[in-house]
């Protein structure tokens, strides 16, 4: 018979692509996810794996398993929110998935509030891109996500995901002390032409968002420095390097050198909690996203 837990390690390998971010997704390490693997090939006979560079690759053969292992996760989950459904409270382990600034300005709290309320509930954080998140949730990967869109760029909501919004999150461009925006309140998008800008790499959210903005207002975006943590592209602005438009969510106090000036109109991300559909009525999933949208009113107009 084959063994759940085995398949649990073949799947996360599938979703996450190693076996090391399968083993971290899953809270063990890679030599156990390794070992659940092997003996699942010596009960199945059948080679699962095989090395391709620094990864591996699923065979046709793991991926028929892997497809089998999500269906029954999927009946696994269903009976766990019955019971959990049962006996009212929040219980069991729930894997949160949340991008990288939600992570540090919103998470910490709402986990902390959780961990006090809910003793019986086990919230475990992965910091995720929120392109990536959704489609974890849709796989079974982690329970909840916190995924962010911007008004040009709609979160997509895939077939059998249920999508909530938790609050919203305001922007400000940032520009190194003597800039000619620095004296300002406001700029209007129009007058952005010319300038040098830091950002996120293409493929992120943030960097669709000003690359779409500014050519709808006439203008093609000079990307002279991209970085992936909002810290690193704040300093690049304190070094005086270009300007950034940063959301003030996790952001922390800006450094001396760096002036905050509001855009006009002001560019709003668009916060939500998404969670698979059968899942719905499991009380973990309820209080967590409750508990985040207490959190989330507190972010308009100021970080968390």
């Amino acid at each position: 018979m084959l063994d759940l837990q085995r398949l649990r390690a073949l799947h996360a390998v599938s979703v996450h692509g190693t076996v090391g971010a399968a083993a971290t997704a899953l809270g063990y390490t890679s030599s156990a996810v390794s070992q659940q693997i092997a003996k699942l090939e010596r009960e199945t006979r059948t080679v699962l794996l095989e090395r391709e560079g620094r990864g591996v690759r699923l065979t046709d053969e793991a991926r028929q398993l892997v497809s089998v292992a999500q269906e029954l996760l999927t009946i696994v989950e269903r009976a766990e929110t019955a019971i959990e459904e049962r006996r009212g409270v929040p219980a069991g382990r729930l894997t949160v998935a949340a991008f990288a600034s939600a992570a540090r300005g919103l998470l910490p709290g709402v986990l902390a509030d959780l961990a006090v309320r809910h003793p019986a509930l086990d919230a475990r954080l992965s910091e995720v891109d929120p392109h990536l998140s959704v489609d974890l949730v849709a796989r079974g990967a982690v329970d909840l996500a916190v995924a962010h869109d911007w008004d040009i760029a709609p979160l997509p909501a895939p077939p059998g995901v249920e999508q909530t919004p938790i609050g919203e999150d305001l922007c400000d461009l940032l520009v190194p002390r003597g800039h000619r925006f620095a004296g300002r309140t406001d700029v209007r998008r129009e007058e952005l032409g010319g300038e040098r800008w830091i950002c996120q790499p293409p493929g992120r959210v943030c960097n669709e968002w000003l690359m779409r903005t500014l050519r709808a207002a006439g203008h093609e975006p000079d990307v002279v420095h991209q970085a992936d943590e909002n810290p690193t592209l704040v300093a690049l602005v304190a070094a005086g390097l270009g300007i950034s438009l940063i959301p003030r969510l996790g952001r922390g106090p800006v450094p001396p050198g760096v002036v905050e000036v509001g855009l006009d109109p002001v560019p709003v991300r668009r916060l939500y909690a998404v969670w698979r559909t059968g899942a719905t009525r499991r009380p973990a999933i309820a209080e967590t996203v409750r508990t985040l949208r207490e959190h989330g009113r507190g972010l308009r107009g100021g970080t968390a």
